[in-house]
Protein backbone atom coordinates (compact mmCIF):
# COMPACT_ATOMS: atom_id res chain seq x y z
CA UNK A 1 0.00 0.00 0.00
CA UNK A 2 1.33 3.63 -0.90
CA UNK A 3 1.13 6.07 1.98
CA UNK A 4 1.11 10.25 0.65
CA UNK A 5 4.72 11.80 1.10
CA UNK A 6 3.64 13.89 4.11
CA UNK A 7 2.28 10.13 5.89
CA UNK A 8 5.47 8.79 4.74
CA UNK A 9 7.70 11.46 6.59
CA UNK A 10 5.56 11.26 9.72
CA UNK A 11 6.02 7.63 9.66
CA UNK A 12 9.50 7.45 9.07
CA UNK A 13 9.81 10.43 11.85
CA UNK A 14 8.20 7.83 14.12
CA UNK A 15 10.23 4.78 13.35
CA UNK A 16 13.68 6.82 14.00
CA UNK A 17 12.13 7.80 17.54
CA UNK A 18 11.23 4.45 18.28
CA UNK A 19 14.24 2.59 17.06
CA UNK A 20 16.01 5.36 19.42
CA UNK A 21 14.00 4.06 22.29
CA UNK A 22 14.41 0.69 20.85
CA UNK A 23 17.97 1.08 21.12
CA UNK A 24 17.91 1.89 24.72
CA UNK A 25 16.06 -0.58 25.56
CA UNK A 26 17.95 -3.18 24.41
CA UNK A 27 21.30 -1.69 26.17
CA UNK A 28 18.69 -1.80 29.59
CA UNK A 29 18.10 -5.17 28.90
CA UNK A 30 22.01 -6.11 28.82
CA UNK A 31 22.51 -4.55 31.45
CA UNK A 32 20.84 -7.12 33.52
CA UNK A 33 18.83 -5.19 35.54
CA UNK A 34 15.60 -6.66 36.43
CA UNK A 35 12.57 -5.10 35.07
CA UNK A 36 9.28 -3.99 37.58
CA UNK A 37 6.36 -6.26 37.14
CA UNK A 38 3.39 -5.51 34.90
CA UNK A 39 0.58 -4.26 36.99
CA UNK A 40 2.54 -2.29 39.37
CA UNK A 41 4.13 0.54 40.20
CA UNK A 42 7.63 0.83 40.06
CA UNK A 43 9.75 3.25 41.62
CA UNK A 44 11.21 6.26 39.26
CA UNK A 45 15.14 5.48 40.09
CA UNK A 46 14.31 1.63 38.84
CA UNK A 47 12.37 2.18 35.51
CA UNK A 48 14.09 1.06 32.57
CA UNK A 49 13.34 2.53 28.81
CA UNK A 50 11.11 -0.37 28.59
CA UNK A 51 9.31 -1.95 31.74
CA UNK A 52 6.24 -3.15 30.64
CA UNK A 53 7.69 -4.97 27.31
CA UNK A 54 10.72 -5.96 29.78
CA UNK A 55 8.32 -7.94 32.05
CA UNK A 56 5.81 -9.19 29.50
CA UNK A 57 8.72 -10.69 27.74
CA UNK A 58 9.81 -12.53 30.59
CA UNK A 59 5.77 -13.57 31.54
CA UNK A 60 6.01 -14.34 27.52
CA UNK A 61 9.11 -17.00 28.03
CA UNK A 62 7.29 -18.68 30.52
CA UNK A 63 3.67 -19.41 28.89
CA UNK A 64 3.96 -20.98 25.82
CA UNK A 65 1.26 -20.39 22.90
CA UNK A 66 -1.45 -23.38 21.99
CA UNK A 67 -1.96 -24.04 19.01
CA UNK A 68 -5.42 -22.56 18.99
CA UNK A 69 -3.87 -19.42 19.53
CA UNK A 70 -1.58 -19.61 16.55
CA UNK A 71 -2.67 -16.98 14.78
CA UNK A 72 -4.40 -14.74 17.06
CA UNK A 73 -2.86 -10.82 17.97
CA UNK A 74 -2.17 -12.23 21.60
CA UNK A 75 0.28 -14.72 20.98
CA UNK A 76 2.01 -12.98 18.33
CA UNK A 77 2.61 -10.14 20.46
CA UNK A 78 3.96 -12.28 23.24
CA UNK A 79 5.99 -13.70 20.97
CA UNK A 80 7.95 -10.61 19.51
CA UNK A 81 7.51 -9.74 23.12
CA UNK A 82 9.86 -12.39 24.04
CA UNK A 83 12.07 -11.38 20.83
CA UNK A 84 12.62 -8.37 22.00
CA UNK A 85 11.37 -7.03 18.49
CA UNK A 86 8.88 -4.08 19.96
CA UNK A 87 9.53 -0.51 21.29
CA UNK A 88 6.56 0.20 24.20
CA UNK A 89 5.35 3.89 23.10
CA UNK A 90 3.21 4.62 26.06
CA UNK A 91 1.66 2.42 29.21
CA UNK A 92 -0.96 3.55 31.83
CA UNK A 93 -2.19 1.66 34.62
CA UNK A 94 -4.76 2.14 36.73
CA UNK A 95 -5.52 -0.43 39.42
CA UNK A 96 -3.98 -3.86 38.47
CA UNK A 97 -5.42 -2.89 34.99
CA UNK A 98 -3.23 -1.40 32.27
CA UNK A 99 -2.51 -0.38 28.54
CA UNK A 100 -0.26 -0.57 26.31
CA UNK A 101 1.15 0.86 23.19
CA UNK A 102 3.88 -0.98 21.24
CA UNK A 103 5.68 -0.22 17.80
CA UNK A 104 7.28 -2.77 15.48
CA UNK A 105 9.82 -0.58 13.51
CA UNK A 106 10.90 -2.70 10.94
CA UNK A 107 6.73 -3.13 9.09
CA UNK A 108 5.94 -0.18 10.72
CA UNK A 109 3.03 -1.61 12.70
CA UNK A 110 1.34 -1.12 15.97
CA UNK A 111 -0.02 -3.04 18.62
CA UNK A 112 -2.13 -2.25 21.01
CA UNK A 113 -2.48 -4.13 24.09
CA UNK A 114 -4.87 -4.35 27.08
CA UNK A 115 -3.94 -6.36 30.20
CA UNK A 116 -4.83 -7.05 34.17
CA UNK A 117 -1.86 -8.14 35.88
CA UNK A 118 0.68 -10.14 33.56
CA UNK A 119 -1.95 -11.33 31.41
CA UNK A 120 -2.93 -10.29 28.09
CA UNK A 121 -6.45 -9.48 27.68
CA UNK A 122 -6.61 -8.24 23.98
CA UNK A 123 -4.30 -6.81 21.38
CA UNK A 124 -5.30 -4.80 18.12
CA UNK A 125 -2.69 -4.64 15.26
CA UNK A 126 -2.58 -2.00 13.36
CA UNK A 127 -0.69 -0.04 10.54
CA UNK A 128 -2.77 3.37 11.40
CA UNK A 129 -1.13 5.39 14.14
CA UNK A 130 -4.02 7.93 14.67
CA UNK A 131 -6.14 4.54 14.89
CA UNK A 132 -3.71 3.13 17.17
CA UNK A 133 -3.64 5.95 19.44
CA UNK A 134 -7.55 6.12 19.60
CA UNK A 135 -7.75 2.40 20.30
CA UNK A 136 -5.05 2.93 23.07
CA UNK A 137 -6.97 5.66 24.42
CA UNK A 138 -9.92 3.66 24.50
CA UNK A 139 -8.31 1.07 26.32
CA UNK A 140 -6.99 3.58 29.29
CA UNK A 141 -10.08 4.76 29.72
CA UNK A 142 -11.61 0.93 29.68
CA UNK A 143 -9.01 0.47 32.64
CA UNK A 144 -10.09 3.41 34.67
CA UNK A 145 -13.94 2.11 34.36
CA UNK A 146 -12.56 -1.66 35.30
CA UNK A 147 -10.14 -0.58 37.76
CA UNK A 148 -13.23 1.76 39.47
CA UNK A 149 -14.57 -1.35 41.56
CA UNK A 150 -11.02 -2.77 42.72
CA UNK A 151 -9.91 0.81 43.53
CA UNK A 152 -13.02 1.25 45.71
CA UNK A 153 -12.57 -2.45 47.38
CA UNK A 154 -9.41 -0.78 48.42
CA UNK A 155 -10.71 1.98 49.88
CA UNK A 156 -13.28 -0.06 51.62
CA UNK A 157 -10.54 -2.42 52.72
CA UNK A 158 -8.90 0.63 54.46
CA UNK A 159 -11.72 2.31 55.65
CA UNK A 160 -12.88 -0.92 57.16
CA UNK A 161 -9.76 -1.51 58.57
CA UNK A 162 -9.48 1.91 60.08
CA UNK A 163 -12.66 1.31 61.73
CA UNK A 164 -11.49 -1.87 63.58
CA UNK A 165 -8.90 0.07 65.02
CA UNK A 166 -11.07 2.18 66.36
CA UNK A 167 -13.34 -0.11 67.70
CA UNK A 168 -10.47 -1.64 69.43
CA UNK A 169 -8.97 1.40 70.73
CA UNK A 170 -12.55 2.87 72.27
CA UNK A 171 -13.06 -0.75 73.22
CA UNK A 172 -9.66 -0.74 75.43
CA UNK A 173 -10.75 2.79 76.59
CA UNK A 174 -13.65 1.14 77.59
CA UNK A 175 -12.59 -1.17 79.82
CA UNK A 176 -9.99 0.67 81.21
CA UNK A 177 -12.88 3.72 82.32
CA UNK A 178 -15.02 0.20 83.57
CA UNK A 179 -12.11 -1.36 85.65
CA UNK A 180 -11.88 2.47 86.95
CA UNK A 181 -15.75 2.61 87.92
CA UNK A 182 -15.27 -0.75 89.37
CA UNK A 183 -13.02 0.52 91.82
CA UNK A 184 -14.28 3.95 92.68
CA UNK A 185 -17.74 1.60 93.57
CA UNK A 186 -15.69 -0.48 95.73
CA UNK A 187 -13.95 2.22 97.30
CA UNK A 188 -17.51 4.04 97.68
CA UNK A 189 -19.16 1.12 99.35
CA UNK A 190 -16.09 1.03 101.72
CA UNK A 191 -16.09 4.53 102.52
CA UNK A 192 -20.23 4.03 103.17
CA UNK A 193 -19.16 1.56 105.76
CA UNK A 194 -16.68 3.35 107.05
CA UNK A 195 -19.25 5.97 107.25
CA UNK A 196 -21.65 3.69 109.36
CA UNK A 197 -19.25 2.52 111.55
CA UNK A 198 -17.82 6.39 112.66
CA UNK A 199 -21.11 7.72 113.05
CA UNK A 200 -22.46 4.80 115.03
CA UNK A 201 -19.23 5.17 116.93
CA UNK A 202 -19.64 8.69 117.07
CA UNK A 203 -23.55 8.24 119.04
CA UNK A 204 -22.00 5.92 121.17
CA UNK A 205 -19.27 8.21 122.46
CA UNK A 206 -22.08 11.45 122.52
CA UNK A 207 -23.97 8.70 124.96
CA UNK A 208 -21.02 8.19 126.99
CA UNK A 209 -19.92 12.16 127.10
CA UNK A 210 -23.73 12.98 128.34
CA UNK A 211 -23.52 10.06 130.65
CA UNK A 212 -19.75 11.11 132.32
CA UNK A 213 -21.43 14.67 132.78
CA UNK A 214 -24.41 13.65 134.45
CA UNK A 215 -22.02 11.78 136.44
CA UNK A 216 -19.42 14.87 136.61
CA UNK A 217 -22.33 16.93 138.01
CA UNK A 218 -23.03 14.48 141.03
CA UNK A 219 -20.18 14.26 142.11
CA UNK A 220 -19.39 18.01 141.77
CA UNK A 221 -22.94 18.43 143.98
CA UNK A 222 -21.85 15.80 146.29
CA UNK A 223 -18.62 17.43 146.63
CA UNK A 224 -19.99 20.74 147.42
CA UNK A 225 -22.34 18.60 149.67
CA UNK A 226 -19.63 17.42 151.61
CA UNK A 227 -17.88 20.44 151.64
CA UNK A 228 -20.54 22.90 153.41
CA UNK A 229 -20.91 19.85 156.02
CA UNK A 230 -17.36 20.33 156.80
CA UNK A 231 -17.37 23.89 157.23
CA UNK A 232 -20.62 23.72 159.34
CA UNK A 233 -20.21 26.07 162.50
CA UNK A 234 -17.04 27.56 161.08
CA UNK A 235 -16.47 31.44 160.77
CA UNK A 236 -17.55 32.56 157.16
CA UNK A 237 -14.75 34.33 155.38
CA UNK A 238 -15.97 37.77 154.79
Amino acid sequence: MKYPLIVRRAMLLAASCALLQHGGFVLAAQSGEAAPLVGTRPAMNTLTPQPVAAALRNAASSTPATAGDAQGNVAELIQMIHDAKLSELRTTYNGSYGASLFFYPQEMTYYVALFQDKHFWRVIKSGDVGRAEAIYAGFVQQTAQLADVEIRRTQLQAQKAYIEDIIALSEDRAKRLQADLDVARTQQAKVNDYQRQTQGEAVALNAEKEKAQAQLRQVQGEVMQLQRQTEFGLPTQK
